[in-house]
C-alpha cells in the first residue's frame, strides 16, 4: 500500500458504515475475540468489515486483511474498556445524532429511504437498532483516541527524517496541481424575471390545490430542481439542522402531513413544498422549484462590475482577497479567501486531470499570479454566473519531494506518527486486558506478541 493511500484507508477501515453489506452466513457467525469482562467480536462482524472496507477502498485485498481489520477491531475494544475504566461517556442524543446523519448519507446515496430499505433488507427503525451500539462504542473509541492523540505533534527534522527514509522508488508521482481562486458575481434577475417566475408557481400551486395536477406530477412537470425533479420532488430525510437554506426548513418544518406551503423565496428561487411525513425534527417532502431567468442585460451588469474588479487586482490597487471579501456573491468562497478547495481533501491543491476542461484551458493561458478576464460559466447549481479566476500556483508532474510536497509529506508523517502513539498505546495497555483470540488468529502478526502476554 502506497505512503498516500494509507491514511485513508485506516481510516476508512476505522468507520463502521451503516451500510447496506450483506452479512455473513450463519455459519461463520462464531466467537473469533473476547475482550475484557464481555465484549466479543464475531465472525461475521469481521467479514462485514472487510466487505465495507473492499466498498470504501477500490483494490482493496480482502484475502489477506483479515489479520490487519481485526487487529483495528481488537484495538477498538480495548479503547472501549479503557472508556469505561475513566468513566467516559457519550450522550445518547449525540449518538442519535451521529445515527442520524449516516443514515441520510446512505438515503442520499441511494436516492431515497425506500430504496436504502430495499437494498438493505431492512427498515430505517430495524438499522437504527441494529447499529446504535456500534456507532456508541465508535463515539467512545474516538475520544479515547483525542486522548492518545492529545500532545502528538511533528516538527520539521522529523518530517525531514520521514521522507529520507522512504526507497526513492516507492516515492508516489504527484499529477500536476494547481491553487486556484475565483471572484464570483451572480447576475441581479430583473424584477420583471422575478414577478414572472413568481406568477408561474403561483399557477402551478393553484392547479394543485384545486386537483388539476397531483404535487408530484406537477414536479416532474415543472421543477427545475434536477435533484429531485425526476424522483416527483421527493426528498427524504430532511432535518431541521440539515445543509438546506433557512427559510426552506423554517417553512416546511411548519407544515403538517399532506398540507402544502405557500409560496417561499430562497435565493435558489421561488419553491412550494408539501409535507409527506413529519417525525419530530425529520421528515419526508416533496418541493418544487422555479428559478427566475436570468436574462442577456443581467449577465452583462456582472460582467461590467467584474470588469471594474479586474482592473484593480491587476493594477495591484486591490489585493485578491480584499476583492473577494468584497466583491463576490458566492459566500462559501469567501471563507477561504476566494481559494477552490479540494472537496476530498479541504485542502488547495488541485489535481488538475479533475478539473473541468474548460477551467483547464482557461488555466493554460495564465501564469501563477496571473488573472483571467471576466467571463460567464456554468456553476454547481448549473445556472449562468459570472466570475475572475485567480492561478496562485502551479506545479509539474514530478515524484514526490521535499519542496513542492511538504504539506502532504507532512501530513502522512503525522499519521503514522500518531498509528504509532496508538500502537504503543495498546501494547501498553494489553497486560491489563483480559484477551482470547481464535486459534487461527494467534499468529496474525500484529497480535502474535499481544496474546503471548
Amino acid at each position: 500500500m502506497s505512503f498516500s493511500n494509507k491514511g485513508r484507508f485506516l481510516a476508512a477501515v476505522a468507520m463502521i458504515a451503516v451500510a447496506p453489506v450483506c452479512m455473513a452466513q450463519k455459519s461463520l457467525d462464531k466467537v473469533i475475540a473476547i475482550i475484557g469482562r464481555n465484549r466479543i467480536i464475531l465472525q461475521s462482524e469481521l467479514e462485514s468489515q472487510i466487505a465495507q472496507a473492499a466498498m470504501q477502498e477500490p483494490g482493496f485485498d480482502t484475502a489477506n486483511a483479515r489479520c490487519f481489520v481485526l487487529q483495528q477491531m481488537v484495538s477498538q475494544k480495548m479503547m472501549m474498556e479503557q472508556a469505561d475504566r475513566d468513566s467516559v461517556t457519550v450522550s445518547d442524543d449525540d449518538v442519535e445524532g451521529q445515527l442520524d446523519n449516516r443514515l441520510r448519507y446512505f438515503t442520499q446515496m441511494y436516492g431515497s429511504k425506500e430504496k436504502l430499505e430495499q437494498v438493505s433488507g431492512k427498515t430505517v427503525f430495524q438499522l437504527k437498532e441494529e447499529y446504535r451500539d456500534v456507532i456508541r462504542e465508535q463515539m467512545l473509541a474516538q475520544k479515547i483516541t483525542e486522548k492518545i492523540f492529545e500532545n502528538v505533534k511533528i516538527t520539521p527534522a522529523e518530517v525531514e527524517a520521514f521522507y529520507k527514509k522512504i526507497p526513492v522508488d516507492s516515492l508516489p508521482f504527484f499529477p500536476a496541481t494547481v491553487e486556484v481562486g475565483q471572484i464570483v458575481i451572480d447576475p441581479k434577475v430583473s424584477q420583471e424575471m422575478e414577478d414572472y417566475a413568481h406568477d408561474n408557481i403561483e399557477d402551478i400551486r393553484k392547479k394543485i390545490i384545486e386537483g388539476r395536477m397531483s404535487f408530484e406530477a406537477a414536479a416532474g412537470s415543472y421543477s427545475e430542481d434536477p435533484g429531485s425533479r425526476d424522483n416527483g420532488g421527493r426528498y427524504d430525510g430532511v432535518t431541521r439542522n440539515g445543509a438546506w437554506v433557512p427559510e426552506f426548513l423554517s417553512a416546511a418544518f411548519k407544515l403538517q402531513n399532506g398540507e402544502i406551503s405557500p409560496i417561499v423565496k430562497t435565493k435558489f428561487g421561488y419553491h412550494i413544498i408539501q409535507m409527506i411525513s413529519r417525525r419530530g425534527d425529520e421528515c419526508d417532502l416533496r418541493h418544487i422549484l422555479i428559478k427566475p431567468i436570468v436574462t442577456t442585460a443581467d449577465v452583462n451588469q456582472a460582467l461590467g462590475k467584474l470588469d471594474s474588479v479586474h482592473k484593480l487586482v491587476t493594477s495591484g490597487k486591490m489585493s485578491f482577497q480584499e476583492a473577494v471579501g468584497k466583491f463576490s456573491t458566492d459566500e462559501a468562497a469567501k471563507r477561504t479567501g476566494g481559494m477552490v478547495n479540494d472537496p476530498q481533501t479541504g485542502g488547495s491543491d488541485l489535481d488538475i486531470t479533475k478539473l473541468d476542461p474548460v477551467m483547464v484551458l482557461l488555466l493554460d493561458t495564465l501564469k501563477p499570479g496571473g488573472f483571467s478576464a471576466p467571463h460567464v460559466f456554468v456553476n454547481e447549481q448549473r445556472e449562468k454566473s459570472c466570475r475572475i479566476v485567480y492561478l496562485r500556483t502551479r506545479t509539474s508532474p514530478h515524484k514526490a519531494n521535499l519542496k513542492e510536497d511538504y504539506g502532504k509529506i507532512q501530513q502522512v508523517a503525522l499519521e503514522q506518527k500518531k498509528q504509532n502513539k496508538v500502537q504503543g498505546w495498546v501494547t501498553e495497555k494489553v497486560p491489563t486486558f483480559y484477551l482470547w483470540l481464535a486459534p487461527e488468529f494467534r499468529e496474525c502478526n500484529g497480535m502474535r506478541a499481544w496474546v503471548m502476554q
